[in-house]
């Protein structure tokens, strides 16, 4: 039988639930080294008007993220997701943005942690950063999905080195 979505993939909650993004969001980082690939999942509540940014980080270790990358990275947008449920392939980037308007939205971002290494061999870490909107209605959350390289019931642990 082949391995189910929660014993291939690692979950990591990379916010502290729901938060606001009026001041901007620092996610907390993982370890991509057990990592085929990784996933950024956002979802934002956005009751005021806002093209906001996601700016995936690497570093050298997990807490210490904070390079932007500079490879450009797939990524995908349902830019209202009360009116769809298809995410649309974007122009891969360094960055993803929220579409400007009052629409809840649904994003992920692909990670290669081959790319990671190509922009420097000693990172081996990811998180993200998400600009302030401005406005204290808008909210998000973020998961990171990471496909482990040996699938596992209880995989490694990702938030420590």
């Amino acid at each position: 039988m082949n391995p189910g979505f929660v014993e291939q993939y690692k979950h990591v909650v990379a916010t502290a639930g729901i938060v606001t993004t009026n001041g901007g969001v620092t996610c907390d980082t993982v370890s991509l080294k057990n990592v085929h690939k990784a996933w950024i999942e956002l979802v934002f509540l956005q009751a005021a008007t806002h093209a906001t940014v996601i700016n995936p980080v690497v570093g050298t270790a997990v807490g210490s993220c904070a390079t932007a990358i500079t490879f450009a990275a797939p990524w995908w947008k349902n830019a209202d997701i009360s009116a769809s449920d298809t995410l649309v392939a974007q122009t891969a980037a360094t960055t993803a943005s929220c579409t400007l308007g009052v629409a809840n939205q649904h994003i992920i971002i692909e990670i290669d942690p081959q790319a990671v290494a190509a922009q420097s061999p000693t990172y081996t870490a990811m998180g993200c950063t998400i600009t302030t909107s401005g406005e204290a209605t808008n909210f998000c959350s973020v998961v990171y999905h990471l496909l482990e390289r040996y699938p596992q019931a209880t995989p490694p642990a990702a938030i420590t080195d």
